[in-house]
């Protein structure tokens, strides 16, 4: 069972996660305005898949977030904007490395320990892959529930995939399975097949003989 008592939608993922990455990156415009999360939630680079939110959108999802603790909008002294903020850390205690990982993961949908290290490293730069694997072993087996899984392997591939558990079990792509083979035909059933298509060959020339005699 995941750390979380209610498994959020894909918007709450994106929402939350665009809060987290931003507070990272961007921490001098954090918390955000709507219209920036809105910009962050659709933005074409570095999310999988490439949403197109409207405000009313985003603004649901906040509110759903905020009823779950996961949120909270705050109104600066005098200011009449208001601006939004995430409580992930609050809510599930984690580290830099962890919540880069996490983030990732939210974004981006199921990776590559490999893919991980590439994508996060404006969040924190690891040191190498045996650290990204540290850190999704410690997010499988957080004290709370798991907050990450291991995904079976794709057909063709040697590389483990991960997937952030905030949703729910994450869906697991199976392989069509190959379509039966077609049952093979007696070798004397196929003799005697052919047999019958000359005769009747037979027959139509002779007609065809009998029709100009």
């Amino acid at each position: 069972m995941s750390a979380f008592e209610k498994p959020l939608d894909a918007v709450e993922v994106r929402v939350l996660a665009c809060l987290l990455e931003k507070e990272i990156t961007t921490p001098e415009y954090y918390p955000l305005t709507l219209n920036a999360l809105v910009n962050a939630c659709n933005q074409k680079s570095n999310r999988d898949p490439v949403v197109h939110y409207d405000e009313d959108t985003v603004r649901e999802a906040i509110q759903r977030l905020r009823e779950k603790k996961l949120a909270l909008e705050i109104i600066p002294a005098g200011s009449r904007v208001h601006k939004f903020a995430h409580r992930l850390s609050e809510a599930v205690n984690l580290g830099r490395r962890e919540l880069a990982v996490l983030c990732t993961l939210m974004l981006r949908g199921p990776q590559t320990p490999g893919e991980i290290h590439a994508r996060s490293e404006r969040m924190h730069d690891f040191n190498g892959l045996d650290e990204v694997e540290s850190v999704l072993s410690k997010l499988m087996n957080f004290e709370d529930g798991p907050l990450v899984a291991k995904l079976p392997k794709l057909p063709g591939t040697k590389e483990w995939r991960y997937a952030h558990l905030l949703a729910g079990e994450p869906e697991v792509a199976v392989a069509p399975e190959p379509a039966p083979a077609a049952p093979s035909v007696p070798l004397e059933a196929e003799v005697a097949r052919l047999r019958e298509e000359l005769e009747e060959v037979k027959r139509q020339l002779a007609e065809l003989r009998r029709m100009f005699e």
